[in-house]
């Protein structure tokens, strides 16, 4: 690949951990809201869609399917305009792509245009601002990173419960093309999220020094294939895919399966959704904590295996009882997996690879998002057993948590420790001192003080937080 000095951080430079990244956290919930709420949020637009086109639901299906292959199919694309032009720029791109999309769909005449415009254009436009907001989000927090990440993350149940109502009563008074005008408007907020992100500046240095200085790396880095615990994170995320999204989508059906009314069938969605607005930033919070975060690989384990648990406990739901209990559980685990799915990815590979790291990870589940919910449903028309469906999506998010946590233990934590920087910096210092009970000479002194000059402006490199 090709070299190019990127948006990248000053190396050095402390994350503020507070100050102007609130603001930026701001900007990340409202970006992660837009990103994973609007694919869902716009099947309620479908049935207008069907009736002016005359396509049944599968058609119209293609077009949230369409929307959430280019979040997660273009991360690579993103991590190389991201490595070329920096973050704010990026987005701010991204965000006139979305609303554009969107206000072009309003006028198509043929739902092949509505896969163009509000499929392609649009996902691209989300894409390319989801992507940049959470590498800013890395670089403004360090110590409170895990608490960022659950509170940016809450902004997908925060938005699903408010974009879905929002859009029926747009539905009902505006029609489907003056719904998608009035949010296409709306995603025009991405621009304002984008003027947030403010780039971290290094501090000139006294005495002359030019400061922390951006690291030459380039444009998208694919040597984190070659950590380890980078290859066991993407195989265990792509595999946890394949069942993450399964029971969401047809747990609705499931309880109008057994009878149940088709309100309280759809309050189903609503409880999960409530749970998880809460579980995300509980989960970060706790995932910060001093004693916890160096195992937040562990938590993350964790919380897969309880959403497995979780999905194969509902598979022996008889009731409607029997699936709120599901979906309370459901919304907590997914809730955790929410939360810390990139604070995991962040400790793995660190700062200055997170904008490559994260769009290869994207491309890989990409696939598994497109062949997850089909595969549970071409289960479901051949048994016509939904208890089939939820068996498959739990056996294989639990088989993800295995592969991480049993990599992880064997694979990565046996790794030879390297030396800590204070402790290496304190045995600098013990070589250098002279003993206490020598006497030194001022000629000694100064020949010395010329020998090691001052390094003003040299920065300290750290090793990066590995699994």
């Amino acid at each position: 690949m090709g070299g190019a000095v990127v948006d990248d951080g000053p190396t050095g430079v402390k994350a503020p951990d507070g100050g102007w990244g609130w603001a930026v956290l701001f900007g990340c919930f409202v970006i992660t809201g837009f990103s994973y709420a609007f694919p869902k949020a716009v099947s309620v637009f479908f049935k207008g869609l069907m009736q002016e086109f005359g396509i049944g639901y599968s058609d119209t299906a293609w077009i949230s399917s369409i929307l959430l292959a280019m979040l997660y199919g273009t991360g690579p694309l993103c991590s190389v305009c991201v490595n070329r032009f920096g973050c704010r720029p990026v987005m701010l791109v991204g965000g006139l792509f979305a609303s554009l999309g969107m206000v072009a769909s309003s006028f198509c005449r043929s739902i092949i245009q509505v896969y163009l415009t509000t499929g392609v254009i649009t996902g691209l436009g989300l894409a390319l601002n989801f992507q940049p907001s959470l590498i800013m989000l890395n670089r403004y927090f360090s110590k409170r990173r895990p608490m960022a990440n659950g509170l940016a993350a809450a902004g997908s149940p925060v938005f699903l419960c408010a974009l879905s109502p929002l859009g029926q009563l747009l539905q009902d008074h505006y029609g489907w093309r003056g719904g998608f005008l009035i949010l296409g408007g709306l995603l025009l907020n991405c621009c304002v999220c984008a003027a947030l992100m403010r780039p971290l500046v290094a501090v000139a240095q006294p005495g002359g020094g030019s400061g922390p200085q951006r690291p030459s790396r380039h444009l998208l880095d694919l040597s984190v294939f070659r950590d380890r615990g980078f290859v066991l994170y993407a195989v265990a995320a792509s595999v946890m895919v394949l069942g993450l999204f399964v029971p969401p989508v047809f747990v609705v059906s499931y309880a109008k399966d057994l009878g149940v009314p088709d309100t309280k069938a759809a309050f189903l969605l609503t409880i999960l959704g409530f749970i998880d607005i809460f579980a995300r930033p509980a989960a970060g919070f706790v995932a910060g904590l001093g004693k916890v975060r160096p195992y937040s690989v562990y938590l993350f384990s964790f919380s897969m295996f309880f959403n497995g648990l979780a999905d194969l406990a509902g598979s022996t739901a008889g009731d409607y009882g029997g699936l709120v209990v599901f979906c309370i559980f459901f919304g907590i685990s997914y809730g955790m997996v929410g939360a810390l799915q990139f604070e995991v990815l962040m400790a793995i590979v660190g700062t200055h690879k997170f904008s490559s790291a994260i769009g290869l990870v994207l491309l890989m589940e990409a696939v598994a998002v497109l062949i997850g919910p089909p595969s549970g449903g071409k289960l479901l028309d051949a048994t016509h057993v939904y208890k089939y469906v939820f068996l498959l999506a739990g056996a294989e998010v639990v088989t993800s948590s295995l592969i991480l946590l049993l990599g992880n233990f064997f694979c990565i934590r046996k790794r030879p420790k390297e030396p800590q920087p204070e402790a290496a910096a304190t045995e600098e210092e013990n070589l250098h001192k002279p003993p206490a009970d020598a006497g030194v000479d001022s000629r000694e002194v100064e020949h010395f003080l010329k020998a090691e000059p001052e390094k003003n402006g040299e920065v300290v490199h750290t090793p990066e937080t590995s699994v």
